[in-house]
C-alpha cells in the first residue's frame, strides 16, 4: 500500500499538510488492516447476495467490489488521511490482492513442510466439524475420477516416456502404483456419448455430437443444456440407474450429473434458472475469495496472449494444416484452460477435504487446444504439463484428507489429426450433399461451429440464452421454397422445426450436421428413416456422389431389402445384417471393432437418413473433419477411438480375461465395480464416523445419500437436488499461490445442504 501510494497520484495516505514517515506507516497499516477485515467478513456476503449474476460478470465485478471495499476502508482511517480516486481504488485493490496471494505462496507453498502442515490443519478442522472420522477406524476409501478430456491412449503413453516426460507425476504412477489400459470408444467418439455412458450406464440412441430428430423437429446438441438434460433423463430411464455418483457423489465440470447431489459446472442442470442454479455454484464458491479472481484474471490474460502469440507463430512459419484461430477463440481457450480448470480443481479439493465418497471431474483444456493446434503440437504439450501439475496438487491434498482416496484417471476419447474436409477439398459437406441432390450450392462455404465442450460452458457462464442451431437455420434458409410458402412457415423452418409445408410433404433441403469427421444428413419432410431405395428414387446421384468422393470413407444407409448397408467407393458394399460384402469392405481400413461399432449405431432410432464417415489414412492416422478443426473426434479412424484408463493397481483389472474394453457402457460397469471394491460400504465419511463413535454395528447408508432419484420430485430427479451445492468458505482459507501457481487451496464449508 505504501508503494502504491508513492506511485499513484490519485492515492494518498497522509494529510494535505504532510505527515511524518511514522504517521504515514501507521495510516497504511490501519487502512490495510481494515481492508483485510472487510474482505474476510463482508466479501462472502456480497458474493452470496450476487448469486443470480452471471459467472463472468461476477468475475469482472470482483475488482469493482474490491475497490469499493478499499474506499470504505480508507474512509475509516482517522482524520481523513486516506483517500483515493474510485478508478484508482480498483487498481490498488487488485494489486493488493495479488500481492497477498503471492506472499502467502512464497511463505507456505514454496516451503513444503509449511504447506503440508497447513493442509493438515485444514483437514483437521474439517474432521472437527464432523466431516471426518472421529472414531478409531477410518472410513472406507473414496474414489476420485479425473477425466482428461480428449487425451488419447497413445498421446498419454508418449507423454509418459523418456527421461523427462511431459507428465512427470503420471509417469511415476504408471511405473509403480497405477496401470495404463486402453479402451475403445463407440462410433460416436465424443464427450456426449462417452460421458453419458460412463456416468449413467447407457448411451443408446446418441448417434453423434449433434443430430436431427424428425419426431420433434429439433436438433439435439450434446453440449446444449436442454439437450443434455433430455439425454440424461433418457439414459436414466433406459438403465434404471440413477448414475455412477448417486452415493455421496460430486460431479464437477461435466455434461451430466451422474446422479450426484453435489454439482458444479454441470451442463445438464444449467438450463435451470433461479437463485439455486447449482450449475454455476462452483464459480461463486471460487470467486468468494477475491484473491482467486485476481489470480485467475491474470492467468486468463496470459493465456489469451499465449494463444495470440502461438497462432501468429504458426502463420509466420506457414504451418499446415492450420485453421482460423481468431475471433472469440483466444477467450474460449483461456476459459477452458484457466477458468474451468481452476474452478473444477478447487471444487475437487473441497470434495476431498469434505471426505466425499465419489467425485467425477472433467478437465477440458487439452481437448479445446488440440482441436485448433493439433493433438501433438507444442501448444498441447504445454497443456499436458499443466494438467499434470493439477493432478499432482490433487494427489498432495489427498494426503491430508479425512479418508483414503484412490485416484483413477481416464479419457472419454482421443483425437485424430488431419486437414479439415473444407480445407482439403475446397467445399463443405453441406456443399457436397446439396450438389448430390441437384440443389444450388452456396458460393461461400458454410461455417460450422466447433463442437468443443468449452464453447457451450462459456455461454452458460455468460448467462447467455441457448442459440438456435446454426446448421438448422442455414438448412432452412437455403431450402427450396414454393411461392405460396408464407413467412410464418419460413420462421418456423428457421427455428429448426418442421414447417406446415413440410408436413404437407413439400420438398425441403436436407439438414446436414457435423460431429468431427462424422456427418449426418436428414430429410425433414420424410417421416421415419429414409431407405436406400427412397433416396435413390428421390436423388439418384446422391449416394454415389458421397461414397465416391475421396474425402469420404464410407456411407451408412438403411435398405428396405438388405437392412443396414455400408457403401464405399467404386461400388463396394458391406451388408451389416448378413455380413455379405461386395468388393473390399469399406470398413476394412478402420480396423478392429469397426463393424460392430457401426452395426450398433445403425440400430439407433435417432440414426440419420445418411451417416457419413470421412476418409481415414492408416499410414498417417489422419482424418478429415467436417468442422473447422485439425484435431477432431466424433467418428471412426485413428487415435480418436482409443481412450485410456490409468487405474490403481490394487483394483481388479478392467477385463479379467484380458479381452479389449469396448464402449462407454462397459467402462461404466468397470467403474461401478471399482466403487464396490472399497473395504466396506460406500457411504460418506461423516456417516461412518458417526456410526463408529456410537458403536452401533454395521454401517447403513443414511437417507441423505440414497440414490439420487429416490424421494424427490420429478423436477429434482431430472435436474439434481436444488439445495446444498458445494461451497468453499473464503473466510477460512487465506489465499495461496501467485499468478504462476496453478490453484489456491481452500477449505470446504460443512455440507449442511443450506439453501
Amino acid at each position: 500500500m505504501l508503494v502504491l501510494a508513492g506511485l499513484l497520484p490519485d492515492f494518498r495516505l497522509q494529510s494535505a499538510d504532510g505527515d511524518s514517515a511514522t504517521r504515514i506507516g501507521i495510516t497504511a497499516a490501519v487502512g490495510a488492516g481494515v481492508f483485510g477485515l472487510l474482505g474476510a467478513l463482508v466479501w462472502p456476503l456480497l458474493v452470496r447476495a450476487l448469486l443470480l449474476v452471471p459467472a463472468f460478470v461476477l468475475g469482472l465485478s470482483v475488482f469493482v467490489l474490491n475497490g469499493s471495499l478499499l474506499l470504505l476502508a480508507l474512509s475509516l482511517v482517522p482524520d481523513g488521511r486516506g483517500s483515493v480516486d474510485p478508478r484508482t481504488a480498483v487498481v490498488v485493490a487488485a494489486v493488493m490482492s495479488a500481492a497477498s496471494s503471492a506472499t502467502s505462496t512464497f511463505l507456505t507453498v514454496r516451503d513444503d513442510g509449511a504447506y503440508r502442515r497447513r493442509l493438515a490443519r485444514l483437514a483437521g478442522r474439517g474432521r472437527r466439524r464432523g466431516r471426518g472420522d472421529r472414531g478409531p477406524e477410518r472410513p472406507p476409501p473414496g474414489t476420485i475420477f479425473l477425466q482428461l478430456d480428449g487425451v488419447g491412449h497413445d498421446v498419454l503413453r508418449d507423454a509418459l516416456r523418456g527421461r523427462h516426460p511431459l507428465m512427470e507425476t503420471l509417469a511415476r504412477w504408471a511405473g509403480s502404483t497405477h496401470t495404463l489400459t486402453p479402451w475403445r470408444t463407440d462410433w460416436s467418439s465424443q464427450t456426449g456419448a462417452s460421458q453419458l455412458g460412463i456416468l449413467h450406464g447407457s448411451n443408446e440412441d446418441v448417434p453423434a455430437f449433434r443430430w436431427y430428430e424428425k419426431e420433434s423437429g429439433e436438433v439435439m446438441v450434446s453440449n446444449r443444456p436442454t439437450s443434455a438434460a433430455a439425454l440424461q433423463r433418457r439414459a436414466a430411464a433406459r438403465s434404471g440407474d440413477g448414475g455412477l455418483l448417486t452415493v455421496d457423489g460430486a460431479s464437477r465440470g461435466n455434461l451430466f450429473t451422474g446422479g450426484a447431489d453435489q454439482l458444479a459446472l454441470v451442463l445438464s442442470v444449467a438450463a435451470r434458472r433461479g437463485r439455486y442454479n447449482r450449475s454455476r455454484s462452483g464459480y461463486f464458491a471460487y470467486f468468494s475469495d477475491p484473491a482467486n479472481a485476481t489470480r485467475t484474471a491474470g492467468s486468463f490474460v496470459a493465456e489469451v496472449l499465449r494463444e495470440l502469440g502461438q497462432s501468429t507463430r504458426a502463420k509466420l512459419r506457414r504451418e499446415t494444416p492450420r485453421v482460423r484461430r481468431g475471433g472469440l477463440y483466444p477467450f474460449i481457450r483461456a476459459f477452458a484452460t484457466v477458468v474451468e480448470r481452476d474452478v473444477v480443481v478447487t471444487a475437487v479439493i473441497g470434495d476431498i477435504l469434505a471426505g466425499r465418497t465419489a467425485v467425477y471431474a472433467d478437465l477440458v483444456a487439452y481437448d479445446e487446444v488440440a482441436h485448433h493446434s493439433g493433438p501433438r503440437s507444442r501448444d498441447t504439450h504445454q497443456v499436458l504439463r499443466r494438467l499434470d501439475r493439477a493432478v499432482a496438487l490433487i494427489a498432495k491434498i489427498v494426503e491430508h484428507a479425512p479418508r483414503e482416496y484412490r485416484i483413477v484417471l481416464l479419457s472419454d476419447h482421443g483425437q485424430s489429426p488431419g486437414e479439415s474436409f473444407a480445407g482439403r477439398f475446397g467445399l463443405t459437406l453441406e456443399d457436397l450433399v446439396r450438389a448430390g441432390c441437384g440443389l444450388p450450392v452456396s458460393r461461400r462455404a458454410g461455417r460450422t461451429a466447433s463442437g468443443a465442450e468449452a464453447r457451450e460452458a462459456a455461454r452458460v457462464a455468460l448467462h447467455r440464452p441457448e442459440r438456435d442451431d446454426v446448421e438448422a437455420r442455414e438448412a432452412a434458409r437455403t431450402a427450396p421454397r414454393r411461392p405460396e410458402q408464407g413467412d410464418a412457415e419460413a420462421r418456423e423452418a428457421a427455428r429448426g422445426g418442421r414447417s406446415a409445408g413440410e408436413r404437407r410433404g413439400r420438398p425441403a433441403g436436407p439438414v446436414v450436421l457435423a460431429s468431427g469427421n462424422l456427418g449426418l444428413v436428414s430429410f425433414p419432410d420424410t417421416p421415419g428413416r429414409m431407405s436406400r431405395e427412397q433416396l435413390d428414387r428421390r436423388h439418384p446421384a446422391l449416394l454415389r456422389t458421397l461414397a465416391d468422393h475421396p474425402g469420404v470413407g464410407f456411407v451408412l444407409v438403411r435398405s428396405a431389402e438388405h437392412g443396414a448397408v455400408v457403401l464405399g467407393a467404386g461400388g463396394a458394399e458391406h451388408h451389416l445384417d448378413t455380413g455379405r460384402t461386395i468388393g473390399v469392405s469399406p470398413l476394412a481400413p478402420f480396423g478392429e471393432g469397426a463393424v460392430e461399432a457401426v452395426r450398433r449405431t445403425a440400430g439407433f432410432a435417432n440414426a440419420a437418413d445418411i451417416m457419413i464417415n470421412s476418409a481415414y489414412h492408416p499410414d498417417t492416422g489422419e482424418v478429415h473433419a467436417f468442422e473447422p478443426q485439425i484435431g477432431s473426434h466424433g467418428g471412426l479412424g485413428g487415435e480418436q477411438g482409443h481412450a485410456f484408463l490409468l487405474w490403481p493397481s490394487e483394483l481388479s483389472p478392467p477385463t479379467p480375461d484380458g479381452r479389449p474394453l469396448v464402449g462407454a457402457e462397459q467402462v461404466h460397469a468397470v467403474l461401478r465395480r471399482w466403487l464396490s471394491e472399497a473395504d466396506g460400504p460406500q457411504v460418506p465419511a461423516a456417516a461412518t464416523a458417526a456410526v463408529t463413535e456410537a458403536g452401533s454395528g454395521p454401517v447403513r447408508t443414511p437417507s441423505a445419500v440414497r440414490p439420487a432419484t429416490e424421494g424427490r420430485t420429478a423436477e429434482e430427479s431430472e435436474s439434481g437436488d436444488p439445495c446444498g451445492a458445494s461451497r468453499i468458505s473464503a473466510n477460512e482459507s487465506p489465499s495461496d499461490g501467485d499468478m504462476s501457481a496453478p490453484f489456491p487451496v481452500v477449505t470446504p464449508a460443512a455440507p449442511d445442504n443450506a439453501r
